[in-house]
C-alpha cells in the first residue's frame, strides 16, 4: 500500500473520530446498545461500551477493508 493511500485513510478516520466526539452525544443508540455495561451505586459510576465498541470496530474493518479492494 502506499503512503499517499495511508495517510488519506488515516486522515479520513481522524476526521471521523472528530466528529464523533463532537457529536457523539447527540446519537442516540451511542452507548445505550445491547451488551454496554453500566453501573451506577451511590456515587460511583462505571460505564464500558461493549457493544458499542464491538460496532464500530465492525463499521471500521468493514470500510478498510473495502479500501484495500
Amino acid at each position: 500500500m502506499h503512503p499517499g493511500k495511508i495517510l488519506i485513510i488515516l486522515g479520513l478516520l481522524l476526521i471521523i473520530a472528530g466528529v464523533l466526539f463532537l457529536h457523539g452525544g447527540k446519537i442516540p443508540f451511542i452507548g445505550r446498545l445491547p451488551g454496554d455495561i453500566r453501573i451506577e451505586r451511590g456515587n460511583f459510576t462505571f460505564f464500558f461500551p461493549l457493544g458499542s465498541c464491538l460496532l464500530l470496530s465492525i463499521l471500521l474493518s468493514l470500510i478498510l477493508w473495502l479500501f484495500r479492494r
